[in-house]
Protein backbone atom coordinates (compact mmCIF):
# COMPACT_ATOMS: atom_id res chain seq x y z
CA UNK A 1 0.00 0.00 0.00
CA UNK A 2 1.46 3.37 -0.98
CA UNK A 3 4.53 1.75 -2.23
CA UNK A 4 5.42 1.46 -5.89
CA UNK A 5 5.94 -1.57 -7.49
CA UNK A 6 10.24 -2.20 -7.72
CA UNK A 7 11.64 -2.49 -11.26
CA UNK A 8 14.42 -5.52 -11.67
CA UNK A 9 16.56 -5.12 -14.19
CA UNK A 10 19.23 -7.88 -15.63
CA UNK A 11 22.00 -7.06 -17.12
CA UNK A 12 23.28 -9.87 -19.99
CA UNK A 13 26.37 -10.17 -21.41
CA UNK A 14 25.99 -11.23 -25.46
CA UNK A 15 27.99 -13.87 -26.03
CA UNK A 16 30.88 -13.53 -28.82
CA UNK A 17 29.73 -14.62 -32.20
CA UNK A 18 31.88 -17.81 -33.45
CA UNK A 19 34.45 -17.26 -36.17
CA UNK A 20 32.63 -16.67 -39.56
CA UNK A 21 35.15 -19.27 -40.98
CA UNK A 22 33.94 -22.19 -38.38
CA UNK A 23 30.53 -22.47 -39.30
CA UNK A 24 30.51 -25.22 -36.60
CA UNK A 25 32.54 -23.73 -34.12
CA UNK A 26 30.18 -25.34 -31.47
CA UNK A 27 31.11 -28.70 -31.92
CA UNK A 28 34.68 -28.03 -33.11
CA UNK A 29 37.20 -25.24 -31.24
CA UNK A 30 38.65 -22.33 -33.33
CA UNK A 31 42.16 -22.98 -33.80
CA UNK A 32 43.52 -19.72 -32.92
CA UNK A 33 47.15 -20.80 -34.01
CA UNK A 34 45.88 -19.85 -37.82
CA UNK A 35 46.02 -15.99 -36.23
CA UNK A 36 49.64 -16.22 -35.37
CA UNK A 37 51.98 -15.14 -38.22
CA UNK A 38 54.82 -17.75 -39.71
CA UNK A 39 57.86 -15.69 -38.35
CA UNK A 40 56.43 -16.19 -34.62
CA UNK A 41 55.68 -19.78 -35.39
CA UNK A 42 59.45 -19.85 -36.07
CA UNK A 43 60.54 -18.35 -33.11
CA UNK A 44 58.57 -20.41 -30.85
CA UNK A 45 59.65 -23.66 -32.71
CA UNK A 46 63.37 -22.22 -32.60
CA UNK A 47 63.19 -22.29 -28.64
CA UNK A 48 61.83 -25.86 -28.48
CA UNK A 49 64.32 -29.04 -28.01
CA UNK A 50 64.58 -31.72 -30.86
CA UNK A 51 61.67 -34.00 -29.59
CA UNK A 52 59.25 -31.12 -29.64
CA UNK A 53 60.42 -29.57 -32.69
CA UNK A 54 59.37 -33.31 -34.19
CA UNK A 55 56.43 -33.61 -32.54
CA UNK A 56 55.01 -30.18 -33.84
CA UNK A 57 56.19 -30.82 -37.16
CA UNK A 58 53.16 -33.34 -37.49
CA UNK A 59 50.53 -31.76 -36.41
CA UNK A 60 49.61 -30.13 -39.73
CA UNK A 61 51.37 -29.48 -43.36
CA UNK A 62 51.65 -25.64 -42.22
CA UNK A 63 53.59 -26.53 -39.14
CA UNK A 64 55.57 -29.38 -40.91
CA UNK A 65 56.66 -26.48 -43.27
CA UNK A 66 57.68 -23.85 -40.91
CA UNK A 67 59.29 -25.61 -38.91
CA UNK A 68 61.35 -27.19 -41.63
CA UNK A 69 62.26 -23.80 -42.90
CA UNK A 70 63.26 -22.50 -39.34
CA UNK A 71 65.65 -25.18 -38.75
CA UNK A 72 69.49 -24.15 -39.09
CA UNK A 73 71.04 -27.59 -37.67
CA UNK A 74 70.67 -31.12 -38.71
CA UNK A 75 72.25 -34.28 -38.05
CA UNK A 76 71.90 -37.42 -40.28
CA UNK A 77 72.66 -40.65 -40.44
CA UNK A 78 74.95 -40.71 -43.43
CA UNK A 79 74.77 -44.49 -44.71
CA UNK A 80 74.49 -45.30 -48.80
CA UNK A 81 70.86 -44.96 -48.86
CA UNK A 82 70.98 -41.21 -47.78
CA UNK A 83 71.34 -40.45 -51.13
CA UNK A 84 67.76 -41.54 -52.70
CA UNK A 85 66.13 -39.30 -49.77
CA UNK A 86 68.39 -36.29 -50.15
CA UNK A 87 66.36 -33.78 -52.41
CA UNK A 88 63.28 -34.60 -50.57
CA UNK A 89 65.26 -33.72 -46.86
CA UNK A 90 66.70 -30.54 -48.16
CA UNK A 91 63.61 -29.50 -50.02
CA UNK A 92 61.90 -29.39 -46.40
CA UNK A 93 65.34 -28.28 -44.91
CA UNK A 94 66.57 -25.39 -47.15
CA UNK A 95 67.99 -23.48 -44.50
CA UNK A 96 70.08 -25.65 -42.98
CA UNK A 97 73.45 -23.87 -42.13
CA UNK A 98 75.27 -26.70 -39.25
CA UNK A 99 74.80 -29.98 -40.87
CA UNK A 100 76.34 -33.26 -39.25
CA UNK A 101 77.11 -36.56 -40.98
CA UNK A 102 77.66 -39.79 -38.95
CA UNK A 103 78.00 -43.50 -40.53
CA UNK A 104 79.94 -46.23 -38.26
CA UNK A 105 82.11 -49.28 -39.12
CA UNK A 106 79.96 -51.69 -39.76
CA UNK A 107 77.74 -49.44 -42.66
CA UNK A 108 78.99 -48.29 -45.79
CA UNK A 109 79.08 -44.69 -45.26
CA UNK A 110 77.66 -41.77 -48.00
CA UNK A 111 79.83 -41.33 -51.20
CA UNK A 112 81.13 -39.00 -53.18
CA UNK A 113 78.16 -38.31 -55.08
CA UNK A 114 75.88 -37.90 -52.11
CA UNK A 115 78.07 -35.29 -50.51
CA UNK A 116 77.94 -33.18 -53.86
CA UNK A 117 74.26 -33.42 -54.28
CA UNK A 118 74.27 -31.92 -50.20
CA UNK A 119 76.61 -29.04 -51.12
CA UNK A 120 74.76 -27.58 -54.04
CA UNK A 121 71.67 -27.21 -51.95
CA UNK A 122 73.33 -26.22 -48.81
CA UNK A 123 75.51 -23.73 -50.01
CA UNK A 124 75.36 -21.49 -47.34
CA UNK A 125 76.81 -24.34 -44.58
CA UNK A 126 78.65 -22.34 -41.74
CA UNK A 127 79.77 -25.87 -39.49
CA UNK A 128 80.04 -29.31 -41.11
CA UNK A 129 80.87 -32.14 -39.03
CA UNK A 130 82.29 -35.93 -40.33
CA UNK A 131 82.14 -38.70 -39.15
CA UNK A 132 83.12 -42.18 -40.12
CA UNK A 133 82.67 -41.33 -43.60
CA UNK A 134 84.97 -43.35 -45.20
CA UNK A 135 83.57 -42.93 -49.00
CA UNK A 136 84.20 -39.73 -49.29
CA UNK A 137 86.93 -39.11 -51.34
CA UNK A 138 89.20 -36.18 -52.16
CA UNK A 139 86.94 -35.40 -55.40
CA UNK A 140 83.91 -34.99 -53.01
CA UNK A 141 85.85 -32.84 -50.54
CA UNK A 142 87.14 -30.71 -53.06
CA UNK A 143 83.35 -30.40 -55.25
CA UNK A 144 81.99 -30.11 -51.56
CA UNK A 145 84.90 -26.96 -51.00
CA UNK A 146 83.80 -25.27 -54.10
CA UNK A 147 80.52 -25.09 -53.37
CA UNK A 148 80.20 -23.99 -49.67
CA UNK A 149 82.86 -21.63 -49.33
CA UNK A 150 81.24 -20.19 -46.14
CA UNK A 151 82.72 -22.54 -43.76
CA UNK A 152 83.52 -21.18 -40.68
CA UNK A 153 84.24 -24.53 -38.69
CA UNK A 154 84.81 -27.93 -39.63
CA UNK A 155 85.47 -31.06 -37.95
CA UNK A 156 86.30 -34.54 -39.93
CA UNK A 157 87.09 -37.78 -37.97
CA UNK A 158 87.55 -41.29 -39.44
CA UNK A 159 87.26 -40.43 -42.90
CA UNK A 160 89.58 -41.28 -45.85
CA UNK A 161 90.14 -38.64 -47.95
CA UNK A 162 93.98 -37.62 -48.18
CA UNK A 163 96.17 -34.02 -48.12
CA UNK A 164 94.36 -33.02 -51.35
CA UNK A 165 91.17 -32.80 -49.65
CA UNK A 166 91.99 -31.04 -46.97
CA UNK A 167 93.93 -28.79 -49.34
CA UNK A 168 90.82 -28.11 -51.03
CA UNK A 169 88.83 -27.01 -47.68
CA UNK A 170 91.83 -24.65 -46.61
CA UNK A 171 92.14 -22.84 -50.32
CA UNK A 172 88.34 -22.30 -51.07
CA UNK A 173 86.91 -21.91 -46.98
CA UNK A 174 88.56 -18.41 -47.13
CA UNK A 175 86.42 -17.67 -43.56
CA UNK A 176 87.30 -21.06 -42.20
CA UNK A 177 88.22 -20.20 -38.04
CA UNK A 178 88.17 -23.49 -36.60
CA UNK A 179 89.42 -27.05 -38.10
CA UNK A 180 89.68 -30.38 -35.96
CA UNK A 181 90.96 -33.33 -37.75
CA UNK A 182 91.05 -36.85 -36.05
CA UNK A 183 92.28 -40.36 -37.82
CA UNK A 184 92.34 -39.11 -41.09
CA UNK A 185 92.85 -42.07 -42.64
CA UNK A 186 93.68 -40.96 -46.20
CA UNK A 187 97.20 -39.52 -44.81
CA UNK A 188 99.63 -42.01 -45.45
CA UNK A 189 102.87 -42.19 -42.96
CA UNK A 190 106.09 -41.43 -44.82
CA UNK A 191 104.00 -39.09 -47.24
CA UNK A 192 105.90 -36.47 -48.27
CA UNK A 193 103.02 -34.37 -48.70
CA UNK A 194 102.03 -31.36 -46.63
CA UNK A 195 98.84 -29.67 -45.77
CA UNK A 196 98.64 -25.92 -45.72
CA UNK A 197 98.83 -23.03 -45.01
CA UNK A 198 96.01 -22.11 -47.97
CA UNK A 199 94.25 -19.15 -48.25
CA UNK A 200 92.48 -20.18 -44.67
CA UNK A 201 95.48 -20.01 -43.00
CA UNK A 202 94.97 -15.77 -41.86
CA UNK A 203 91.64 -16.49 -40.38
CA UNK A 204 91.89 -19.69 -38.84
CA UNK A 205 91.75 -19.48 -34.94
CA UNK A 206 91.73 -22.70 -33.71
CA UNK A 207 93.85 -26.22 -34.89
CA UNK A 208 93.00 -29.34 -33.49
CA UNK A 209 94.52 -32.80 -34.15
CA UNK A 210 93.68 -35.73 -32.45
CA UNK A 211 95.20 -39.32 -33.30
CA UNK A 212 96.87 -38.98 -36.53
CA UNK A 213 100.11 -41.18 -37.80
CA UNK A 214 101.32 -38.43 -39.57
CA UNK A 215 100.16 -34.97 -37.64
CA UNK A 216 103.23 -33.34 -39.19
CA UNK A 217 102.42 -32.87 -42.17
CA UNK A 218 100.24 -30.13 -41.00
CA UNK A 219 103.09 -28.07 -39.25
CA UNK A 220 102.96 -25.77 -42.64
CA UNK A 221 99.42 -25.41 -41.76
CA UNK A 222 100.36 -24.28 -38.04
CA UNK A 223 103.34 -22.18 -38.91
CA UNK A 224 101.29 -20.48 -41.27
CA UNK A 225 98.08 -19.46 -39.25
CA UNK A 226 99.38 -16.05 -38.05
CA UNK A 227 96.25 -15.05 -36.35
CA UNK A 228 96.04 -19.18 -34.52
CA UNK A 229 94.95 -18.22 -30.49
CA UNK A 230 94.33 -21.83 -30.11
CA UNK A 231 96.52 -25.21 -30.43
CA UNK A 232 95.69 -28.41 -29.25
CA UNK A 233 97.13 -31.86 -30.12
CA UNK A 234 96.34 -35.34 -29.08
CA UNK A 235 98.07 -39.00 -29.09
CA UNK A 236 99.52 -37.77 -32.72
CA UNK A 237 102.73 -40.11 -33.24
CA UNK A 238 106.16 -38.29 -34.15
CA UNK A 239 108.62 -35.85 -32.92
CA UNK A 240 107.27 -32.60 -32.24
CA UNK A 241 109.68 -30.59 -31.09
CA UNK A 242 110.73 -29.45 -34.73
CA UNK A 243 107.44 -28.37 -35.57
CA UNK A 244 106.87 -26.08 -32.19
CA UNK A 245 110.15 -24.55 -33.14
CA UNK A 246 108.47 -23.34 -36.37
CA UNK A 247 105.45 -22.35 -34.63
CA UNK A 248 107.24 -20.17 -32.00
CA UNK A 249 109.11 -18.57 -34.62
CA UNK A 250 106.46 -17.47 -37.14
CA UNK A 251 103.11 -17.86 -34.82
CA UNK A 252 102.65 -15.18 -31.76
CA UNK A 253 99.49 -15.04 -30.99
CA UNK A 254 98.38 -18.38 -29.65
CA UNK A 255 96.54 -18.03 -26.03
CA UNK A 256 95.40 -21.67 -25.28
CA UNK A 257 97.94 -24.93 -25.81
CA UNK A 258 96.73 -28.47 -25.22
CA UNK A 259 99.45 -31.13 -26.08
CA UNK A 260 98.67 -34.72 -24.25
CA UNK A 261 100.66 -37.82 -25.40
CA UNK A 262 102.90 -36.66 -28.02
CA UNK A 263 106.70 -36.79 -28.42
CA UNK A 264 108.12 -33.92 -27.57
CA UNK A 265 111.00 -32.68 -24.97
CA UNK A 266 111.90 -29.22 -23.01
CA UNK A 267 113.19 -27.85 -26.68
CA UNK A 268 109.82 -28.02 -27.80
CA UNK A 269 108.23 -26.36 -24.75
CA UNK A 270 110.60 -23.65 -24.84
CA UNK A 271 109.63 -22.96 -28.28
CA UNK A 272 106.64 -22.65 -27.55
CA UNK A 273 107.16 -19.88 -25.32
CA UNK A 274 107.90 -17.42 -27.24
CA UNK A 275 104.18 -16.82 -27.54
CA UNK A 276 104.33 -14.75 -24.67
CA UNK A 277 100.45 -14.35 -24.32
CA UNK A 278 99.81 -17.50 -23.37
CA UNK A 279 96.84 -18.24 -20.77
CA UNK A 280 96.00 -21.48 -20.70
CA UNK A 281 98.80 -24.16 -21.00
CA UNK A 282 97.45 -28.12 -20.91
CA UNK A 283 100.60 -30.70 -20.38
CA UNK A 284 99.12 -34.05 -20.12
CA UNK A 285 101.43 -37.55 -20.38
CA UNK A 286 104.40 -35.73 -21.66
CA UNK A 287 107.08 -37.59 -19.89
CA UNK A 288 110.22 -36.05 -22.00
CA UNK A 289 108.64 -32.52 -20.16
CA UNK A 290 111.22 -32.00 -17.01
CA UNK A 291 111.22 -28.78 -14.72
CA UNK A 292 113.31 -26.99 -17.25
CA UNK A 293 111.06 -26.64 -19.96
CA UNK A 294 108.20 -25.58 -17.39
CA UNK A 295 110.50 -23.22 -15.46
CA UNK A 296 111.45 -21.56 -19.00
CA UNK A 297 108.00 -21.40 -20.26
CA UNK A 298 106.83 -20.04 -17.09
CA UNK A 299 108.96 -17.09 -16.91
CA UNK A 300 108.17 -16.02 -20.69
CA UNK A 301 104.56 -16.69 -20.23
CA UNK A 302 103.45 -14.52 -17.54
CA UNK A 303 99.92 -14.32 -18.35
CA UNK A 304 99.32 -17.68 -17.40
CA UNK A 305 95.98 -17.99 -15.60
CA UNK A 306 95.41 -22.08 -16.08
CA UNK A 307 97.51 -24.70 -15.69
CA UNK A 308 97.02 -28.79 -15.72
CA UNK A 309 100.05 -30.75 -15.52
CA UNK A 310 99.68 -34.72 -15.64
CA UNK A 311 103.20 -35.71 -14.80
CA UNK A 312 102.15 -39.69 -15.54
CA UNK A 313 104.56 -40.41 -12.19
CA UNK A 314 107.53 -39.72 -13.98
CA UNK A 315 108.99 -37.37 -10.96
CA UNK A 316 110.13 -34.90 -13.44
CA UNK A 317 107.92 -32.43 -12.65
CA UNK A 318 107.82 -31.42 -9.05
CA UNK A 319 108.54 -28.61 -6.88
CA UNK A 320 111.41 -26.92 -8.56
CA UNK A 321 108.78 -26.23 -11.75
CA UNK A 322 106.38 -25.39 -9.61
CA UNK A 323 108.07 -22.41 -7.58
CA UNK A 324 109.29 -21.17 -10.50
CA UNK A 325 105.39 -21.09 -11.70
CA UNK A 326 104.36 -19.26 -8.71
CA UNK A 327 107.26 -16.56 -8.72
CA UNK A 328 106.30 -15.83 -12.30
CA UNK A 329 102.86 -16.43 -13.25
CA UNK A 330 101.03 -14.18 -10.77
CA UNK A 331 97.70 -14.18 -12.62
CA UNK A 332 97.63 -18.11 -12.07
CA UNK A 333 93.76 -19.05 -11.08
CA UNK A 334 93.34 -22.51 -12.27
CA UNK A 335 96.64 -25.16 -11.16
CA UNK A 336 95.42 -29.06 -11.81
CA UNK A 337 98.43 -31.38 -10.68
CA UNK A 338 98.25 -34.92 -11.75
CA UNK A 339 100.62 -37.55 -10.89
CA UNK A 340 102.83 -35.12 -9.46
CA UNK A 341 104.43 -34.52 -6.27
CA UNK A 342 104.37 -31.03 -4.79
CA UNK A 343 105.42 -30.43 -1.37
CA UNK A 344 104.73 -27.53 1.20
CA UNK A 345 107.30 -25.68 -0.58
CA UNK A 346 105.45 -25.49 -3.53
CA UNK A 347 101.99 -24.81 -2.19
CA UNK A 348 103.94 -22.10 0.06
CA UNK A 349 105.35 -20.22 -2.76
CA UNK A 350 101.60 -20.74 -5.34
CA UNK A 351 100.01 -19.07 -1.93
CA UNK A 352 102.41 -16.03 -1.05
CA UNK A 353 102.38 -14.97 -5.05
CA UNK A 354 99.40 -16.50 -6.72
CA UNK A 355 96.93 -14.20 -4.95
CA UNK A 356 94.12 -15.12 -7.23
CA UNK A 357 94.29 -18.94 -7.35
CA UNK A 358 90.66 -19.92 -7.04
CA UNK A 359 90.59 -23.46 -8.30
CA UNK A 360 92.90 -26.31 -7.23
CA UNK A 361 93.15 -30.09 -7.69
CA UNK A 362 95.85 -32.69 -6.67
CA UNK A 363 95.23 -36.45 -7.97
CA UNK A 364 97.74 -39.34 -7.61
CA UNK A 365 100.24 -37.27 -5.45
CA UNK A 366 102.10 -39.62 -3.00
CA UNK A 367 103.80 -36.49 -1.27
CA UNK A 368 100.24 -34.56 -0.51
CA UNK A 369 99.41 -35.20 3.11
CA UNK A 370 98.41 -33.31 6.52
CA UNK A 371 100.85 -30.83 6.03
CA UNK A 372 100.23 -29.81 2.48
CA UNK A 373 96.92 -29.59 3.48
CA UNK A 374 97.34 -27.50 6.45
CA UNK A 375 99.51 -25.54 4.33
CA UNK A 376 96.93 -24.86 1.56
CA UNK A 377 94.24 -24.06 4.08
CA UNK A 378 95.84 -21.66 5.82
CA UNK A 379 97.24 -19.44 3.13
CA UNK A 380 94.87 -19.79 -0.13
CA UNK A 381 93.15 -17.31 0.75
CA UNK A 382 91.14 -16.45 -2.59
CA UNK A 383 90.54 -20.55 -2.74
CA UNK A 384 86.88 -21.70 -3.80
CA UNK A 385 87.01 -25.01 -5.08
CA UNK A 386 89.29 -28.23 -3.91
CA UNK A 387 89.94 -31.57 -5.55
CA UNK A 388 91.50 -34.05 -3.81
CA UNK A 389 92.15 -37.09 -5.29
CA UNK A 390 93.88 -40.22 -4.11
CA UNK A 391 96.45 -38.63 -2.22
CA UNK A 392 97.32 -39.30 1.77
CA UNK A 393 95.44 -36.90 3.64
CA UNK A 394 93.60 -37.69 6.72
CA UNK A 395 90.78 -36.50 8.55
CA UNK A 396 93.25 -34.30 10.62
CA UNK A 397 93.84 -32.38 7.38
CA UNK A 398 90.47 -31.91 6.76
CA UNK A 399 89.98 -30.41 10.14
CA UNK A 400 92.21 -27.75 8.36
CA UNK A 401 89.49 -26.40 6.52
CA UNK A 402 87.28 -25.83 9.38
CA UNK A 403 88.73 -22.52 9.51
CA UNK A 404 91.08 -21.67 6.32
CA UNK A 405 90.05 -21.01 2.98
CA UNK A 406 87.30 -18.36 3.83
CA UNK A 407 86.61 -18.21 0.11
CA UNK A 408 86.11 -22.29 -0.23
CA UNK A 409 82.78 -22.89 -2.02
CA UNK A 410 83.27 -27.01 -2.58
CA UNK A 411 85.39 -29.53 -1.41
CA UNK A 412 85.34 -32.65 -3.41
CA UNK A 413 87.71 -35.89 -1.86
CA UNK A 414 87.45 -39.38 -3.68
CA UNK A 415 89.99 -42.23 -2.89
CA UNK A 416 91.83 -40.63 0.38
CA UNK A 417 91.32 -43.37 2.14
CA UNK A 418 92.57 -41.33 5.11
CA UNK A 419 89.03 -39.77 5.07
CA UNK A 420 86.30 -40.99 6.79
CA UNK A 421 82.89 -39.82 6.51
CA UNK A 422 82.58 -38.82 10.25
CA UNK A 423 85.48 -35.67 9.01
CA UNK A 424 83.25 -34.85 6.05
CA UNK A 425 80.20 -34.67 8.35
CA UNK A 426 82.15 -32.40 11.08
CA UNK A 427 83.50 -29.85 7.94
CA UNK A 428 80.05 -29.73 7.05
CA UNK A 429 78.35 -29.27 10.34
CA UNK A 430 80.97 -26.72 10.80
CA UNK A 431 80.67 -24.45 7.44
CA UNK A 432 76.89 -24.76 6.23
CA UNK A 433 77.49 -23.52 3.15
CA UNK A 434 80.20 -25.81 1.87
CA UNK A 435 79.29 -28.30 -0.39
CA UNK A 436 81.35 -31.38 0.62
CA UNK A 437 81.30 -34.46 -1.42
CA UNK A 438 83.01 -37.21 -0.64
CA UNK A 439 83.89 -40.90 -1.94
CA UNK A 440 85.04 -43.63 0.64
CA UNK A 441 85.37 -47.15 -0.11
CA UNK A 442 82.27 -47.39 1.92
CA UNK A 443 80.39 -44.13 0.56
CA UNK A 444 79.43 -43.42 -3.03
CA UNK A 445 80.31 -39.99 -4.30
CA UNK A 446 77.02 -37.83 -3.00
CA UNK A 447 76.51 -34.07 -3.39
CA UNK A 448 75.28 -32.43 -0.40
CA UNK A 449 71.19 -32.67 -1.37
CA UNK A 450 71.94 -36.46 -1.87
CA UNK A 451 72.68 -36.40 -5.87
CA UNK A 452 74.93 -38.66 -7.39
CA UNK A 453 78.20 -36.52 -7.99
CA UNK A 454 79.95 -38.54 -10.98
CA UNK A 455 76.24 -39.12 -12.60
CA UNK A 456 76.66 -38.50 -16.63
CA UNK A 457 74.83 -35.68 -18.15
CA UNK A 458 73.41 -37.04 -21.35
CA UNK A 459 73.92 -34.27 -24.31
CA UNK A 460 71.02 -33.58 -25.44
CA UNK A 461 69.54 -35.40 -28.62
CA UNK A 462 70.02 -34.69 -31.86
CA UNK A 463 67.62 -35.06 -34.73
CA UNK A 464 67.82 -38.05 -36.91
CA UNK A 465 65.37 -37.89 -40.03
CA UNK A 466 66.18 -40.41 -42.89
CA UNK A 467 62.51 -40.29 -44.37
CA UNK A 468 60.11 -37.23 -45.04
CA UNK A 469 57.14 -37.56 -43.35
CA UNK A 470 54.01 -35.48 -43.97
CA UNK A 471 51.31 -35.68 -41.51
CA UNK A 472 47.78 -35.64 -41.68
CA UNK A 473 46.00 -32.43 -42.16
CA UNK A 474 42.93 -33.21 -40.93
CA UNK A 475 41.30 -30.46 -38.88
CA UNK A 476 40.43 -33.03 -36.07
CA UNK A 477 43.90 -34.77 -35.66
CA UNK A 478 45.48 -30.89 -35.94
CA UNK A 479 43.25 -29.83 -33.22
CA UNK A 480 43.96 -33.00 -30.99
CA UNK A 481 47.32 -32.76 -30.95
CA UNK A 482 47.27 -28.79 -30.22
CA UNK A 483 45.39 -29.17 -27.45
CA UNK A 484 47.64 -32.18 -25.80
CA UNK A 485 50.53 -30.24 -26.67
CA UNK A 486 49.28 -27.60 -24.65
CA UNK A 487 49.21 -24.45 -26.01
CA UNK A 488 46.77 -23.04 -24.45
CA UNK A 489 49.05 -22.19 -21.09
CA UNK A 490 52.16 -21.21 -23.12
CA UNK A 491 50.15 -17.51 -23.81
CA UNK A 492 53.01 -16.22 -22.26
CA UNK A 493 55.27 -17.39 -23.97
CA UNK A 494 53.22 -16.76 -27.46
CA UNK A 495 53.28 -12.74 -26.11
CA UNK A 496 56.67 -12.69 -25.86
CA UNK A 497 57.20 -14.19 -29.47
CA UNK A 498 54.89 -11.55 -30.94
CA UNK A 499 56.56 -8.86 -28.88
CA UNK A 500 59.74 -9.89 -30.26
CA UNK A 501 58.43 -10.46 -33.94
CA UNK A 502 56.94 -6.51 -33.06
CA UNK A 503 60.62 -4.89 -32.04
CA UNK A 504 62.37 -6.77 -35.06
CA UNK A 505 59.55 -5.30 -38.01
CA UNK A 506 59.77 -1.74 -35.68
CA UNK A 507 63.72 -2.29 -36.18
Amino acid sequence: MGQSASTSFTITTPSPSPPPSLPDSAVEPYDYTTNLPDECLSLIFQSLNNSDRKHCSLVCHRWLKIEGQCRHRLSLKAQSDLISMIPSLFTRFDSVTKLTLKSDRRSLSISDDGVIMISLRCRNLTRLKLRACREISDVGMMVLSENCKRLKKVNFGSCSFGVKGMNAVLNNCLVLEELTVKRLRGIKDGSAEVIGPGLAAGSLKMICLKELHNGQCFAPLISGAKGLKSLKIFRCSGDWDLVFEAVGDKVNGIVEIHLERIQMSDSGLTALSKCSGVEILHLVKTPDCTNIGLALFAERCKLLRKLHIDGWKTNRIADDGLIVVAKSCWNLQELVLIGVNPTKLSFEALASNCLNLERLALCGSDTVGDTELCCIAEKCMALKKLCIKNCPITDNGMEALVTGCPNLVKVKVKKCRGVTSEGADRLRTTRALLVVNLDTPETPIASEGGAQENAIELPPSTLQIPTLRNASGSTSRSTSVKSRLGFSSRRNFVAYALRRLGSRSSS
